[in-house]
This record gives structure tokens, sequence and C-alpha cells, in this order.
């Protein structure tokens, strides 16, 4: 059995999906249509199978993100493997190129499977099937791309035309066509030869690379010394960031596969999703008889088609007489929504960078390598989050010149020390750090810390000063 490498491309954002989706939070992490996030359906779909065998996951993606990935792997007991971190976005080219330089160092006939981190496929054994019909076309020494029998003539999608009709199939790829007016996209649908382009690939290491020397071999060299020059950091692997700024920003359909002429699509007709929108979710999770969506926490009241979704266990969101409406409420910001208009939720994200408004782009929750910190409330006199810390880990020896911190511990055990002084500090204790002590917390217990932090002080800045070489808070 042909051992299958799948890379998960996990380093963008989707600002169609806020306020659940930012920049420091993209909708791949968030559990938009199910238990798990995308990102971990994606990862399970590459991990088990029993048709096909894969070998170790590879991911790329930022370092905002890098905690994250690796958290939500372990959670679901998947072997983090490799997590490659780029410098910076320069879309799928050269991150495609990072896998297929690292694997072949390892095996010369290796095969990658590359996919978004974004997309849901509720059917991973029809995907399998899929999978297996393209693997004797990839070890011809073809690349393999997987497109979408069209449902409807989308014009948000990109589209793959076919040399002939194809229900299930491996079919000559004959090009690729960018996102269509409408008129286009009926006509395509109603020929049968073309499918959605989905940005899901498989090939040989060593014919993916053979088609970057052919068509785009300026970006070998960048790529392969930001892999040379790169360096491993608790269990990530950081691109050189000199190498890697080199690097154009091109995805790999413009990269390589419009002049490639040894491609093949795979059909797949089981259902499939980018998770584009609101709308895109809404339908997703099965609507009701009168259209009607909700989460927990969410109450609907002679309403009609509409998606109402709370964030927070503590915030309960009810439409009353409504149609059409999207409403997503979190603790630090509301979207409410003409259903039909979902697409242009981007357009509210730029606004509100413009106005520098925080919510645009950064989470309430900021994850660490220890767990995560969440701001509760602020004030230019004191600050209060909640802190969760894994077991067996902690936040490093450090003092604050400015400000002072008491800490309320309401769920587990936390050993703190506090100067010259350890001590353990369970649940409905606290402990108080005065400014310019030196200290830290950690978690020696098996369960998860939770903890309650407030800060007071004339300044409320970061003015850490660390002592050793544990990760920040």
């Amino acid at each position: 059995m042909t051992k299958i490498i799948p890379v998960v491309l996990a380093g963008g954002s989707g600002t169609r999906m806020w306020p659940v989706s930012r920049k420091s939070y993209p909708k791949q992490f968030s559990k938009l249509t199910g238990e798990t996030s995308i990102y971990q359906q994606t990862a399970s779909r590459l991990s088990s199978s029993n048709i096909l065998q894969f070998d170790e996951l590879i991911t790329i993606t930022n370092s905002e993100y890098r905690f994250i990935v690796s958290d939500q792997l372990q959670s679901i007991g998947i072997d983090p493997g490799k997590i490659f971190i780029e410098p910076e976005g320069k879309n799928t080219a050269p991150a495609i190129l990072v896998a297929a330089l690292n694997v072949i160092e390892i095996d010369s006939e290796a095969v990658l499977l590359v996919a978004p981190s974004d997309h849901i496929i509720p059917n991973e054994s029809a995907f399998h099937e899929a999978v297996l019909k393209g693997i004797p076309q990839v070890l011809d020494g073809k690349i393999c791309t997987f497109g979408i029998k069209p449902t409807h003539p989308e014009t948000g999608y990109g589209y793959l035309k076919l040399s002939t009709a194809s229900e299930i199939d491996p079919v000559e790829l004959k090009g690729f066509i960018e996102k269509p007016n409408e008129e286009k996209a009926n006509e395509m649908v109603i020929s049968g030869n073309y499918l959605w382009n989905a940005g899901i690939f498989m090939f040989r290491a060593k014919d993916m690379i053979a088609a970057f020397e052919t068509y785009n071999p300026d970006l070998l060299d960048p790529v392969l010394n930001s892999i040379k020059k790169g360096k491993a950091d608790l269990g990530f692997f950081r691109l050189d960031p000199v190498s890697w700024s080199a690097c154009k920003n091109v995805s790999i359909d413009y990269a390589v596969m419009e002049f490639s002429n040894n491609l093949v699509a795979v059909p797949f007709s089981a259902g499939w999703s980018d998770v584009g929108d609101w709308s895109a979710v809404w339908e997703l999770q099965k609507p009701d008889k009168d259209g009607i969506v909700l989460s927990e926490n969410a109450y609907a009241i002679e309403c009609k088609n509409c998606l109402l979704r709370s964030e927070s266990a503590n915030q309960v969101i009810v439409g009353l007489g409504v149609e059409d409406i999207i409403a997503v409420a979190m603790p630090d910001a509301v979207l409410i929504a003409d259903k039909n208009k979902s697409q242009d939720v981007k357009k509210i994200v730029e606004s509100l960078k413009l106005k520098k408004i925080p919510q645009a782009e950064v989470f309430p929750k900021d994850h660490r390598p220890w767990g995560w910190i969440e701001t509760l409330t602020k004030s230019t006199e004191f600050l209060v989050r909640r802190i969760m810390i894994n077991p067996n880990n902690g936040i490093g020896l450090q003092s604050h010149q400015y400000r002072a911190e008491h800490w309320v511990v309401v769920e587990g055990t936390s050993r703190v020390t506090l100067n010259d002084k350890i001590n353990l500090v369970t649940e409905g204790q606290s402990v108080y750090v005065p400014e310019n002590s030196i200290h830290k917390i950690e978690n020696p217990g098996k369960v998860n810390l939770v903890l309650i932090e407030i800060q007071t002080g004339q300044f409320l800045i970061d003015d850490t000063a660390r002592y050793d070489n544990l990760c920040d808070n």
C-alpha cells in the first residue's frame, strides 16, 4: 500500500466569518459545525483510513497559530508531526514547495496529499475512495487535483476544465478557470465538463519539484535556503525569514499548475464546503422546517431562515419576528447581518480596521504554549484576565516594574514561586504579587489550572522582565 504524507495548509484567515474568525484566531480553529474545529476535522480525515495508509502529518502555518495547531492536534490524539512556521504569508506555492523539498530528502518516491485546513468534507470514506483512485495516476508521474462536482452555478469559486465529462474516474485536466460571472458559471455547470477547484492536490515530491524547476525555478533557491537556514524551536521549525522574504507571493495554480501538461482531476460529489461565509454554516447545520439554525443559548420566536448563534455559555441570544438574519454573539462583539449579504461581512472587518478597533483582528482568548489567557475586562486602572495552564506547564520566572498582580485559583492546584518562597495555592485560595517581585506560577497537577488574575498599577503595560528561557505570558 502506498504511504501518503498529508500536508495541511493552515496559515490563512477567514474575514467573512467574523466575529468568530479573526486574524489572531481564524475560522479553521473554530468549532463552527461540530464538536471539533475544522482544522481538527481536516487532520483526522488525513490521519486514519481503512483503505489508505497515512504517514506523519505536516502542517504549514504562521507563528501566531503554532501553539493552537499543536494543542488542537494533541487534544484529539494526533501526533503534531512536523509544524513549519512561515515568517510571513507567501500564498500556497512556497508552502507546498517547502513540504516537497523536506520529504524528498527522506524518500525520493514520497507521495504528498495537500489540503487546505478550512474545508469541510462530511463523508470521509468517500473522500478516501477518491484519493485511492488518484494514487495510480500519481505513481505514473501525474499531478492529481480533486474537483468538486458543481451543485449550482457558483461565482465565488474557480473551476477546473476537464478534457471530457466524468462522474468518478480520473480525467485529464485541460485548464484552470478564474471565478466566472453568473452567465459563464451557468454555461459551465450545464456542460458537465467543469468542476469546482477545491485546492486539494496529490503528487510525488519529485514530480512537484520538477514542475517548479521547469515553470518557476526562481522559487527553488529562496525556499530551499529558508529550510537550510531555518531553526527548530519548541517542537516547531521556523523557516529562515531573510530567505523566505525573497519568495514570490504566488498560488500553486499560478506558479506551476496552469503550465503543467501532466495534470489529472478526480471528481468528487459526496459533499464539500469551504465554509466561505455564515450562510454556508447555516446550510451545513441543516435548518429546521422554518429555516432556523440555533446554537446553545439561542432561541427563535416567529423567525424564518435565520442563524442565531451564541459563543458564550453566559450569553443568551433571542430572535423575535426576524427573517433572513445572521446573528452571532461573542463576549466582545456581535454581528447582525442580512443572510443574503453574508459574503460582505469582510467589509465590516475592513471598516473596523480603518477605525483601529481591536475586535477587527484580535480574539479575546490568546493561546500560549502552556495554555491560554482571556481578557475579561480592562480599564486604565485595572485588567482582569482568566488564565488556563495545562498540566505540567507553567509561566516563566519574571517580574513587573509598574504593576502588581493578584491571583485567585478557581480550578486545580498551582505552585507559586514568589521571590525566595514556593507555596502550593489551591482552589479558593489567592496570592498577591507586589511590584518588582520575582515570581512564576506552575501547574504540577494532572488537571487544568484555572485562575483569575487582577492587574493593578500606575501603568498597565508590558513591563515584563524575564529570568529564564520559558515561554512568555
